[in-house]
């Protein structure tokens, strides 16, 4: 197989240099990652400005490389012939802390995989489901388990996998689940602070409501120590609200 790997926590994160270990006993793999942490950007793409990559050596002696753009930048100048080409798969992580619920929305790690499926390349985005505890190897091990089934079955077009694995050993995972995005919103977004010359500014922030007790859903999974894959597609079309629109009988001219 060849794979290309990017992440949003920077080319230097040790998630990406667990993923490119593991990853390596699949076939081929490239590491084009941001040079520093670009994590929340969202799907962010370069306009304004050129786009630059710097070769670096991995701890295996291959080239990887470091650019000055997003996440989703990563994936474009990967799959050019320019880097190397198209590739078997994309994978994107390990991310240092969960995606689950809407903030699949925020992160570059997800972004990532979802350009790769714009591009129609096979791919997935994967998290370790927790801030502090830096437990990599279980999720780097899981990635090669799924890239093999990717390999052997495939993905439908258009789509991708979003996972997220509990910061716990491989010996303390209860299993895998195929789950539904979950549904999770933030309290307090928005603090408002002021500075010692009296101006205010404005912290973005805010506690997490927890959902873990959605049946099905991805925090659900993860809170019983469980590996959460949820397959994610590009259509975003809310397929109810298409049928009571058009019973709405929408009618202008201008």
């Amino acid at each position: 197989m060849t794979i290309l790997i990017t992440n949003d926590d920077g080319i230097h994160a040790a998630g990406l240099l667990a993923l490119y270990s593991a990853l390596r006993q699949l076939g081929t793999v490239t590491a084009i990652a941001p040079e520093r942490p670009r994590s929340a950007c969202g799907h962010a793409i370069t306009l304004h400005k050129p786009l630059r990559l710097r070769p670096l050596q991995m701890p295996d002696g291959q080239t990887g490389y470091a650019t000055n753009g997003t996440p989703a930048d990563c994936v474009a100048l990967g799959v050019s012939d320019h880097v190397g080409g198209i590739p078997d798969l994309v994978v994107s992580g390990i991310n240092l802390g969960p995606n689950l619920g809407v903030d699949m929305t925020y992160s570059g790690t997800v972004a990532a995989a979802m350009e790769a499926a714009i591009c129609g390349i096979p791919s997935f985005a994967i998290s370790v489901a927790s801030h502090e505890k830096a437990e990599f190897g279980p999720a780097a091990d899981f990635a090669c388990y799924l890239a093999d089934e990717i390999a052997e079955h495939g993905l439908r077009k258009a789509s991708f996998l979003n996972v997220n694995v509990p910061p716990v050993p491989c010996g303390e995972i209860e299993g895998v689940s195929v789950t539904r995005q979950g549904r999770m919103r933030y309290s307090n977004r928005i603090e408002k602070r002021t500075d010692p010359r009296g101006g205010v500014y404005y912290w973005l922030t805010g506690e997490r409501v927890d959902h873990s007790r959605q049946p099905g859903g991805d925090a659900d999974a993860i809170a019983g120590r469980r590996v959460s894959v949820t397959p994610v597609r590009l259509d975003l079309t809310d397929e109810d609200l298409l049928e009571e629109l058009s019973a709405w009988g929408l009618d202008w001219s201008g």
